[in-house]
């Protein structure tokens, strides 16, 4: 009987010691803190799709005032400049030498008959305002995952593109369009140019042209 209780004693005592080494063993696991961390660089505001109008269709003269529409093409913005300034697009005609910001008449190779290569001196002209853009329809997509607030189009009712003052056609308000955003769905009478019927005929391959600048710039 005293065997058998000793025997009893000396394995909870053995018990006790395996429990007590357990704790041990787990009280003395080593730990360490950690941490890391990232810096940001401002990258630019830029053009990723540059705005440029389409040539526009021939006219045919009819003998009366006339409407010739177009497709917009598409332009992107990529703003990684990450200060969610917000940005905006404008467009005007453009002035300076061998510029016109009204559609003039234009020799565009070596020679037209007697004129040589750039506007003609004295020769027709469009009135301001004859070419407008709508951008009902159109809209922004995100590009290469970017996320947040869409910018927006601002030529839902018709503006003037060859305008003598900066236009805006696009804006991005405080904290949206930051990313790349590319306009879509533009229609097919989303650019219209105005001709009245005192349009006149220009001669040796001459056309009509006007030049154009587009800028991007930061604030809605």
């Amino acid at each position: 009987m005293i065997k058998i209780q000793m025997r009893r004693s000396i394995a909870s005592v053995l018990g006790i010691c395996a429990l007590m080494a357990i704790g041990a063993a787990t009280a003395s696991a080593a730990t360490q803190e950690d941490k890391t961390q990232f810096s940001v660089t401002a990258g630019s505001l830029s053009f990723s799709t540059a705005p440029g109008l389409p040539t526009l269709g021939a006219v045919t003269l009819n003998g009366t005032a006339q409407t010739t529409n177009a497709t917009m093409t598409n332009l992107g913005v990529a703003d990684a400049t990450g200060s969610g300034s917000g940005w905006n697009v404008t467009v005007e005609g453009q002035t300076g030498a061998s510029k016109s910001a009204v559609f003039a008449a234009y020799c565009p190779k070596a020679k037209c008959g007697a004129e040589v290569e750039g506007y003609v001196t004295g020769g027709p002209t469009l009135a301001a305002n004859s070419l407008t853009l709508n951008s009902t329809g159109g809209s922004f997509s995100a590009q290469s995952g970017s996320t947040g607030t869409a910018p927006t189009l601002q030529c839902s009712t018709a503006c003037n593109v060859d305008h003598a003052s900066a236009v805006k056609i696009a804006s991005a308000a405080l904290s949206a369009g930051m990313g790349t955003w590319l306009t879509t769905g533009f229609s097919g009478t989303s650019l219209a140019l105005s001709t009245p019927s005192t349009l006149k005929v220009l001669p040796n391959e001459e056309v009509y042209r006007v030049n154009l600048l587009w800028t991007l710039g930061t604030g809605p």
